[in-house]
């Protein structure tokens, strides 16, 4: 029971939550104590959140999942674990991390219990509303990476905010569009919302994200020696981000999978190798000073 407890927490999913440190890493906060450990705990209750949510939204999924090809072996969907277990651990990860995000900061309490709110909702209801879906899926990372700037009592850019949720709901929109072409004629038995999409239009929303991702990034790092020291160079990251960016569409249009970014991250070595020199190169323009 145990393991398939830590199963449906979707521990590979768990670096998703890395968003929590980005405004501490930017800001040039992240290795300071003790803002790293006010980091740390935050990244921490962040993911005992998303774990609780991941518990939830097998439990109400159950039935859908069922249907699907590789989702029905799930611990919940096999019968392997009862829902009322799952269910109450998710409730004592719920309860236990809202109170010990108040003792870090109540402000980072509401923004914890803000993301659980609407991953709730998203669990019951919003999952099955087209567009909010995914308008949803990018809240869930804004709050994220606002969560660990309150954690450690930074500020954060307009152009912070606004490229991390056009990246983010770029990612959710190409997941949707995979989805679709997986599934096919069932797609809308598995998610409800998928009924209301067609790949001609999210292919027409990737490609609006994709762009405005991309310019995002660049105002921002453009700017961003105003908050950190690393004193306006970060524009030297840039075309790794693009890189980045286009490396995956290449894989999800040419190579016809993707549908799942944080399970593409693990596999795709270029990908890997990118994400590194990204964050090896941004830690030393604003950390070296380089």
């Amino acid at each position: 029971m145990f393991v398939d407890l830590i199963r449906s927490a979707r521990p590979r999913h768990w670096v998703k939550n890395v968003f929590v440190l980005a405004a501490p890493l930017f800001s040039g906060h992240l290795f300071l104590q003790p803002d790293l450990t006010r980091a740390l705990i935050a990244l921490g209750l962040f993911i005992a959140v998303s774990s609780a949510i991941y518990l939830i939204n097998d439990i109400t999924d159950r039935e859908q999942d069922r249907l699907h090809p590789l989702k029905a072996s799930r611990p919940i969907a096999s019968g392997r674990l009862r829902p009322t277990v799952a269910g109450f651990v998710a409730g004592i990860l719920l309860l236990t991390s809202v109170v010990a995000a108040y003792g870090l900061a109540p402000g980072f309490a509401y923004i914890l219990g803000g993301y659980a709110l609407i991953h709730l909702a998203y669990s019951v209801w919003l999952k099955k509303l087209v567009l909010l879906d995914v308008l949803a899926i990018a809240a869930g990372f804004l709050l994220r990476a606002i969560g660990g700037a309150v954690a450690v009592d930074v500020v954060i850019s307009t152009w912070f905010v606004l490229c991390t949720f056009t990246l983010t709901l770029l990612l959710a929109t190409v997941k949707r569009r995979q989805e679709l072409i997986e599934l096919g004629e069932s797609a809308s038995q598995h998610r409800h919302a998928l009924e209301g999409y067609d790949v001609a239009y999210l292919d027409q929303v990737v490609s609006i994200l994709t762009a405005a991702s991309i310019v995002c990034y660049a105002l921002y790092a453009v700017g961003i020696g105003e908050s950190a020291s690393a004193q306006g160079h970060m524009e030297w990251t840039v075309p790794l981000v693009i890189y980045g960016i286009l490396r995956y569409l290449y894989i999800v249009r040419r190579l016809d999978i993707g549908g799942d970014p944080t399970a593409l991250l693990w596999r795709d070595r270029p990908l890997q190798l990118t994400v590194l020199l990204w964050g090896a190169l941004s830690s030393g323009l604003i950390y070296a000073g380089i």
